[in-house]
């Protein structure tokens, strides 16, 4: 809890949050040249933030080239680059444990058989959230940091990942409808799995 609470007070500060948000948005590595143009700040003065944001376990430092190699002394040396941190940070006061609830559900759910009837209920909570012209939006409002990828929207984000990896059939199932309802008709949800993403897409098709 402790480590949380440092984590979530480390984006206290603007400069370091618009640096954080800049880098989670991107979906890969980014270097602190980039980091500190797209902030409006200096190179030094970024790098300081975005070294504390690591400290706070909010970003893994990387190295790698992010330019040719140069001719002369140091010339193509790996430059350090952040990205998110695979960690989830959660702070509730006091302590609430709703992930090893849901896992527990999952599981009772898993047993009883009812993995339809889950899917239901996840498709009509999904259509109770639909907004037509708004399902973006309404993704963005729950955590899924939907982006453009080509002609498909994809998902940055699980908000359900813990339980996910316990009970991935059930949870991706249930998630897929969610989404539907979500969109509505104004897109088209498929399971399309990526590594470290959600587990759903969409197509483009009448998106707003």
């Amino acid at each position: 809890m402790t480590d949380d609470l440092d984590a979530v007070a480390a984006l206290h500060d603007p400069v370091r949050r618009a640096l954080y948000d800049y880098v989670v948005a991107q979906g890969r590595a980014v270097g602190r040249n980039e980091a500190a143009q797209e902030a409006g700040v200096s190179r030094t003065l970024a790098a300081f933030h975005l070294d504390k944001l690591a400290e706070a376990g909010l970003l893994e430092i990387d190295f790698m080239r992010l330019t040719e190699a140069r001719p002369g002394p140091g010339g193509g040396r790996p430059a350090k680059v952040y990205r998110r941190a695979s960690a989830a940070r959660k702070v509730t006061l006091p302590h609430r444990d709703y992930e090893q609830l849901a896992a527990l559900l999952a599981e009772v759910v898993h047993d009883l058989a009812a993995d339809e009837r889950a899917m239901a209920v996840a498709a009509a909570a999904g259509e109770r959230l639909h907004e037509p012209g708004g399902w973006l939006a309404t993704l963005r409002e729950r955590g899924y940091e939907p982006y453009a990828d080509g002609d498909r929207v994809r998902l940055r984000n699980c908000p359900f990942r813990q339980v996910a990896e316990a009970e991935p059939l059930l949870v991706c199932a249930m998630n897929l409808a969610l989404c539907k309802g979500i969109a509505g008709g104004d897109a088209d949800a498929e399971l399309d799995p990526r590594p470290g993403e959600c587990c759903v897409s969409f197509s483009k098709n009448n998106t707003r």
